[in-house]
């Protein structure tokens, strides 16, 4: 990704070095120095660490007093209990969107679902390209469950769980039929307003995700 100079510098800045972290370019571990980071892309510090407390905001990063900012720690043992702590806001979602949706939101629902499940169709497809889509079925369950707080921490979570697709790019490629399974079942359960089985579908799918990055980061 090439560097450019956008509206919101540190915004922008941010990204760069989400991009980075994701792809493993720079290393679980790696530290971010400031005054380096600043002289390469020709912008202040005080721009860099404004980024820096983003990327720390996404759990990408971790900042320590006296220390600086180091890219956070990906192993098996951490992306377990990243997937524990997004798995049970994704089962929160869900409840919540049983309980919420209209009648008028089953367009938006099920348009962001059949995305994911056209492109698992799709021979050859980026796994990339289905992580985004179903990062959009997300976005759009939050929109009709309306709670700021919940997008936000959800929000935050998805360039860390995008980090651990990317290093597992290959077990998830081999997996996207149980992934269009995955898709192909919860809007069962939305519409029916089953919000147990809605969680019970979540929960399983959460866990045999853990299983193929565990494998992938062991």
């Amino acid at each position: 990704m090439d560097f450019q100079v956008p509206n919101t510098l540190a915004e922008q800045i941010a990204n760069y070095l989400a991009e980075r972290i994701m792809t493993g370019q720079i290393p679980p571990g790696k530290r971010i120095q400031e005054a380096t980071l600043a002289a390469e892309l020709n912008v202040s510090r005080a721009s860099v660490k404004e980024a820096l407390y983003t990327l720390e905001r996404w759990h990408l990063v971790d900042i320590t007093p006296r220390k600086g900012a180091a890219a956070t720690q990906l192993d098996a043992e951490h992306a377990s209990e990243l997937y524990d702590v997004y798995m049970h806001l994704l089962m929160m979602l869900a409840v919540r969107l049983c309980e919420r949706w209209q009648e008028s939101d089953k367009v938006l629902l099920l348009n962001a679902v059949e995305t994911v499940l056209a492109k698992i169709r799709q021979p050859d497809i980026p796994t990339t390209a289905v992580v985004e889509a179903s990062f959009g079925v997300m976005e759009a369950c939050c929109q009709v469950v309306n709670n700021p707080y919940l997008t936000e921490a959800l929000s935050n979570f998805k360039p860390a769980v995008s980090r651990t697709y990317f290093l597992g790019a290959d077990r998830y490629r081999q997996d996207l039929e149980k992934t269009g399974k995955f898709f192909d079942q919860l809007p069962q359960a939305i519409l029916a307003r089953d919000g147990a089985r809605a969680q019970e579908l979540i929960r399983e799918f959460a866990e045999h995700q853990k299983v193929l990055i565990r494998h992938a980061l062991a």
